[in-house]
C-alpha cells in the first residue's frame, strides 16, 4: 500500500506543476506586441487595432487579443467596434441655447413655445407662454436647438455659474417640431459641490437620441442655476471614421464563379470590385469560415460597373454588408455575364478599439493569435462611463499605440489545440492503482507453499 500512497503524492505534485507553469498566460499566445501609452498613469487605454493584430488572431470573436502587463497578467478589457463613443475620441461641439420661464404648479399649465426660425431650420428666437397666467418669471428650463446637427447627440454638457452648492434632479424632452415632445432622459442629477478646496461637479447628460431640439426641465420644483454654455458630443457618422481595405486576388471556380482566401480576421463591413477593363456585371457575394460549410450570402445581387474615358475614371459605389463578418472564405457569382478573368474583391473594415484598465507594471503589451486562450470582455464601458461622471464629460481613454515589430511567444505551439494530458495522466494512475491491489489481492489468496502441521 506504500507504492500506492507514493504514486498518488506523485499525482499530486504533477497536478499542482500546471499552475506554475501558467503564470505567464503570454505563453498561450503566437506573438506579441509593445504599447506606448501617451500618459503612463492614466488608469484607462484606447488601444486601435492594426492589421498585424487581425492578422495574426485566429477567433472568430477576436477574443484572442489580449493586453497583458510585464508580469504575464492579463488586463480588464473590452473590444469595441467603430461605430462606439469609446473606439475613437469624442466629437464635441457648442449648441444655442434658449431660457424658458417656469411653468409653476398649477394643473392643467402647459408649455406653448412660439419660435422663429432661419431657412436653415435652426431656431433664432423662442417666445414661451403658459396656458395660465400668473406664471414665476424665474427660469424654469433650457431649451437646447440641435436642428444643425447631422447626426445623433450622444450627450449634453452644461456649463453654468457657480454661485453655490447645487444638487438637483432634470428630466430631458426631445422633439423635431417643438409641438409634440418623448422623454428621453429622467431624473439626472446635476451636482456642483465644493468643500475643503475639493470640488465634486456633475454637469453631463446622457441622451443617445437623435431630434432637432431637447428640452431640459427641473423636477420636483428644483430652481435651476444660471446657464452659459451647452456643448454636445456628436455621435460620428460612420463616413467620419476611415476605412481599410484589403485587396484580394481570387481563382477561377466554375464558370462565372471566382474564391477568395482573406488574411485575417478582420470586420469586413463593405465590398468594392475592380477589374482591368471596363466592365459591367451583377454580382453577389457570398462567405463562409469552414471550407466544408454552406456559403452565405452576404451582399447583392448588385449591378458592378467600371467605365474608364477620357482623363477620368467611374465605377459603381461600394455595397454594404447588413451584418459585418469575419469570414476567412469569400466567393463573386457572376449574374449573367461569364468573366473569364477573376476581378479584384476590395473588402473594407473599420478598426476597432480594445480599451483596457491599467493594472500591475509596466511595460504592456498586447498578444494575439491561439486556440488555447479565450479573453472574456469586462464591463469597461461601466468603469469608463463612472469616470466621466468623476473627471468631466470630454474626458477619454489615453490613447496607446503599437511600438515595434512583434515578439514570438508560442509560436506556431499556439495553433494547436491543448492536450488533456491530465485526464488521461488519472485514468493512467487509477489503472496502474487497480492493479496494485489487485496485485496484493492475489498474493493474499496465493498458497504459501509450506505443508500443512500434522
Amino acid at each position: 500500500m506504500n507504492l500506492l500512497c507514493r504514486l498518488i503524492a506523485a499525482a499530486s505534485l504533477t497536478f499542482a506543476a500546471p499552475a506554475l507553469w501558467a503564470a505567464d498566460a503570454r505563453q498561450d499566445y503566437r506573438e506579441q506586441w509593445p504599447l506606448q501609452l501617451s500618459a503612463p498613469q492614466a488608469g484607462a487605454y484606447r488601444l486601435i487595432l492594426g492589421e498585424a493584430q487581425y492578422r495574426s488572431a485566429v477567433s472568430p470573436q477576436l477574443a484572442d487579443v489580449q493586453v497583458f502587463n510585464a508580469q504575464g497578467q492579463a488586463l480588464p478589457s473590452a473590444l469595441f467596434s467603430a461605430d462606439q463613443p469609446l473606439a475613437r475620441p469624442a466629437q464635441w461641439q457648442p449648441l444655442p441655447w434658449f431660457a424658458l420661464p417656469a411653468q409653476g404648479g398649477g394643473a392643467g399649465e402647459d408649455l406653448q413655445l412660439l419660435t422663429e426660425r432661419n431657412t436653415d431650420g435652426s431656431v433664432r428666437r423662442v417666445e414661451a407662454r403658459l396656458g395660465r397666467s400668473g406664471a414665476s418669471a424665474e427660469p424654469g428650463g433650457w431649451l437646447v436647438d440641435a436642428s444643425a446637427l447631422r447626426t445623433g447627440v450622444q450627450a449634453l454638457q452644461l456649463d453654468w455659474q457657480s454661485t453655490g452648492p447645487l444638487q438637483l434632479r432634470v428630466a430631458v424632452e426631445a422633439s423635431d417640431d417643438l409641438r409634440d415632445w418623448q422623454r428621453v432622459a429622467d431624473a439626472v442629477p446635476l451636482v456642483d459641490l465644493e468643500q475643503g478646496g475639493n470640488r465634486l461637479q456633475q454637469r453631463r447628460i446622457e441622451i443617445g437620441h437623435q431630434a432637432k431640439y431637447f428640452r431640459i426641465l427641473p423636477l420636483a420644483g428644483a430652481r435651476l442655476p444660471v446657464l452659459t454654455a451647452v456643448q454636445v458630443e456628436r455621435v460620428a457618422a460612420a463616413q467620419a471614421i476611415d476605412w481599410q481595405w484589403r485587396t484580394l486576388t481570387g481563382t477561377a471556380g466554375k464558370p462565372g464563379e471566382f474564391e477568395y482566401t482573406l488574411d485575417g480576421r478582420f470586420p469586413v463591413a463593405q465590398v468594392d470590385i475592380a477589374t482591368a477593363d471596363n466592365s459591367v456585371v451583377q454580382w453577389t457575394l457570398l462567405s463562409r469560415d469552414d471550407p466544408n460549410r454552406p456559403w452565405q450570402v452576404r451582399a447583392g445581387p448588385w449591378v458592378a460597373y467600371q467605365l474608364q474615358d477620357t482623363g477620368a475614371r467611374r465605377q459603381s459605389q461600394t455595397q454594404s454588408l447588413a451584418v459585418p463578418s469575419r469570414d476567412r472564405y469569400w466567393k463573386l457569382m457572376a449574374g449573367q455575364a461569364q468573366p473569364s478573368q477573376a476581378p479584384t474583391l476590395k473588402l473594407g473594415y473599420q478598426p476597432e478599439a480594445l480599451v483596457f484598465l491599467s493594472q500591475g507594471e509596466a511595460p504592456f503589451t498586447v498578444a494575439a493569435g491561439s486556440v488555447r486562450a479565450q479573453r472574456t470582455d469586462a464591463p469597461v464601458g461601466t468603469v469608463i462611463a463612472q469616470l466621466r461622471e468623476q473627471q468631466g464629460a470630454q474626458w477619454q481613454p489615453a490613447a496607446a499605440t503599437v511600438q515595434g515589430p512583434a515578439q514570438v511567444l508560442a509560436g506556431d505551439a499556439a495553433m494547436q489545440a491543448q492536450r488533456d494530458w491530465k485526464r488521461w495522466l488519472l485514468w493512467g494512475l487509477l489503472l496502474l492503482g487497480v492493479l496494485v491491489v489487485g496485485g496484493f489481492a492475489v498474493s493474499l489468496l496465493r498458497p504459501s507453499g509450506r505443508a500443512p502441521l500434522q
